[in-house]
């Protein structure tokens, strides 16, 4: 029983087989949310796509490798995660659902994103760290809304000059890929706040000291010869992070940027749409 069972289960069709796989979920939670992550699921129980107005899905580390067609029928749906499953591709049905605002991708197969992707114009977050992606797909850049951008762990080597169109974008980790050199359309976006690109394999780094809206820089763990120069306030993270960063002046002031709260790093758990 337990487990083992329903990942057996998940390949029976039948209504009774499916309402095993949901448990004693057969109506609408009062909260609009469904849980089904850690269930070694091979399929996505058909019965859940009737819950039309459900907000959020975890459907986090199981066995998927695609979705339903019916999934289409959750337009109300504003937080997807399919993190650690077994997508080589991202089922088109998700690009659908035009009201998702965080979509986890994380620790899949993917090596590319499909160009109906723009379609997610309320996408503010989008995590897809540990993949295979050998570069960055250009239809990132058409998500107009988009805050969050977490691109770790995958071979990303450069970043498209396009990125920069992402004027909300605020926060973008690159930790544990194959950048050789700072990705330069960075310093082309002046309202990024955190910048991580920990783990790579940058040798030099230029300043960071004009972009006014920095507040972290994490680049710990390159080969580099030099820190970052950023302007005073703002937190380093890596080697000879201790030095005093120079202060940015403009008209001939010194114009100092503090941090209002402490910038985290990469949250532990699932955020919740804001």
């Amino acid at each position: 029983m337990g487990n083992s069972l329903k990942a057996i289960v998940t390949f029976v069709p039948s209504n009774k087989c499916q309402k095993y796989l949901l448990e004693d979920l057969e109506e609408m939670p009062v909260d609009k949310m469904v849980d089904l992550s850690g269930r070694q699921m091979r399929r996505l129980p058909v019965h859940i796509c009737s819950f039309r107005e459900l907000v959020k899905l975890y459907l986090s580390d199981n066995n998927l490798n695609h979705l339903p067609p019916e999934l289409e029928q959750l337009q109300n749906l504003q937080i997807l995660a399919l993190d650690f499953n077994n997508f080589k591709a991202l089922p088109l049905v998700v690009c659908t659902l035009k009201q998702l605002c965080i979509l986890y991708l994380g620790n899949n197969k993917l090596c590319s994103l499909p160009l109906e992707l723009r379609l997610l114009q309320n996408l503010k977050t989008l995590w897809i760290e540990s993949n295979c992606l050998q570069y960055l797909p250009e239809v990132v850049c058409e998500l107009s809304l988009l805050k969050t951008l977490h691109a770790g762990s995958n071979a990303l080597r450069t970043l498209p000059p396009q990125l920069q169109c992402l004027q909300e974008l605020r926060t973008i980790w690159l930790s544990g890929n194959l950048l050789s050199e700072f990705p330069p359309v960075l310093l082309d976006m002046p309202f990024l706040e955190v910048i991580d690109v920990d783990r790579n394999s940058i040798r030099f780094f230029p300043s960071l000291a004009h972009l006014p809206g920095l507040k972290l820089v994490i680049y710990d763990h390159n080969p580099c010869r030099n820190a970052p120069k950023v302007a005073k306030g703002v937190r380093r993270v890596g080697r000879w992070s201790e030095e005093t960063p120079e202060p940015r002046k403009r008209s001939g002031a010194v114009i100092e940027i503090t941090l209002d709260e402490k910038p985290l790093l990469p949250p532990a758990a699932k955020a919740e749409p804001e």
